[in-house]
């Protein structure tokens, strides 16, 4: 296990973030959930403790304590006083090494996740992102939500997570503390039985990776379009593509270009779906940091009179990234607000601990953004439309409507 100290000003207050390899992206195609599952019961029990004695300990002592799942890791989460650092850490270590998993709080655990499920299905945009990323990764890693499906939920036991929290102890770790605490934290938990073994055996930590570093996630969808019909009025369409891993060279570039088509009310959707036609309610872009093959979507809300309008404006400002440079002014403008973005998104300690431990979690070195920056200032326009023109060409559409407005978007659709 790796660990990564971040000393700072901040009254006494510690987060700390430890992120395990492979999250959603591991579950078995029968058992889409399987890691939500194991992480949230995880916390339920472990090591000596069981749920009731968890709630005390963390409860008392006014802290948080929580287990996420994403595509690429899971992620426990502590925030406490340094005072309390030596009485709540080992909790992370025991989460890893000695998780309880009680049948009842998974049964707890799998009627939660199913209620979360379904308030997700009431979502407009979510059902039109479930079927584009269905679409474009298919039964991949990507290919569904971290939450999993119902049928798989409803047939996952304790049997079958065992195996998955077994292997907690030798998948990659790496574990980040920001904000102020005990001068010798790092010999304590190095020598902490709840951490033990969490140090140690590290080429059996790259079991695991080996099969994934691999991948590439490639699917080849049978069409160019998701069409879910609903009884609504709302129009909601994604275009996008899969792209490439977060340590691509080119990622930055692609990044700008989120910034310029989708971040801020001078950019590009703002500026023609909002203020020039005013087809939109919303309008945006969704690109995430993931460890292979990143979805780019620019996405917009509207109406069923204006959704026909809206998609050829869509498709005209994803034409235009790819055809056209974007002038000095307006890439002097997209370096801006990318520093600004990730200044904004740094800014407490947990939003530091977090996204250092993400890059770490994915292979890349802890001073990554350092190195973004410094090549910001010399990336050109010209690059920016390569990689575009690379990367972005030929996208798939989602939408979600009623079928009148699915007919008419069918017939005008062009890839």
């Amino acid at each position: 296990m790796n660990i990564i100290l971040d000393k700072l000003n901040s009254k006494k207050i510690m987060s700390a973030k430890l992120w395990i390899e492979e999250g959603s992206r591991n579950d078995p195609k029968d058992k889409k959930g399987i890691h939500q599952l194991l992480s949230s019961t995880m916390l339920r029990g472990c090591g000596p403790y069981n749920n009731r004695q968890i709630a005390e300990i963390v409860e008392s002592s006014g802290a948080n304590l929580s287990c996420d799942t994403f595509e690429d890791g899971l992620l426990i989460s502590l925030k406490c006083i340094e005072s309390d650092a030596y009485k709540l850490l080992p909790l992370i270590g025991w989460m890893i090494t000695k998780p309880v998993l009680q049948t009842d709080q998974l049964e707890l655990e799998k009627d939660l996740t199913i209620k979360a499920i379904k308030r997700q299905k009431e979502s407009t945009y979510q059902l039109a992102f479930d079927g584009w990323r269905k679409m474009v990764y298919g039964d991949g890693p990507y290919g569904h939500d971290p939450l999993g499906s119902i049928d798989a939920i409803n047939k996952i036991n304790k049997e079958d997570i065992l195996p998955f929290a077994d292997s907690l102890i030798y998948r990659k770790k790496n574990l980040v503390i920001s904000g102020k605490f005990p001068i010798n934290i790092e010999n304590y938990i190095e020598n902490s039985i709840a951490f033990k073994g969490l140090s140690k055996d590290l080429k059996d930590q790259n079991k695991t990776s080996k099969k994934y570093n691999k991948i590439e996630m490639i699917n080849k969808p049978k069409t160019t379009i998701y069409k879910r019909s609903l009884n609504t009025k709302q129009v909601v369409l994604l275009l996008g593509k899969a792209t490439i891993r977060h340590d691509n060279k080119s990622d930055i570039l692609l990044r700008l270009l989120s910034c310029y088509l989708g971040y801020g009310m001078s950019s590009l959707l703002f500026k023609v779906l909002r203020e020039k036609y005013g087809v939109v309610y919303e309008a945006g872009v969704y690109h995430p940091i993931r460890e292979y093959q990143t979805p780019f979507i620019m996405h917009a809300s509207t109406t069923e009179e204006k959704a026909i309008l809206t998609l050829q404006l869509l498709q005209e400002c994803w034409g235009k990234i790819i055809n056209s440079e974007i002038s000095p002014e307006e890439l002097d403008l997209v370096k801006i607000k990318f520093r600004g973005q990730l200044a904004h998104s740094l800014q407490s300690i947990g939003q530091r601990a977090e996204h250092k431990v993400h890059l770490l979690g994915i292979g890349l070195k802890k001073d990554h953004d350092k190195e973004i920056l410094l090549r910001l200032q010399s990336i050109t326009s010209r690059e920016i439309k390569d990689a575009a023109n690379k990367y972005l060409n030929n996208p798939f559409l989602s939408v979600c409507s009623n079928k009148h407005v699915i007919q008419k978007i069918s017939k005008d659709w062009r890839t």
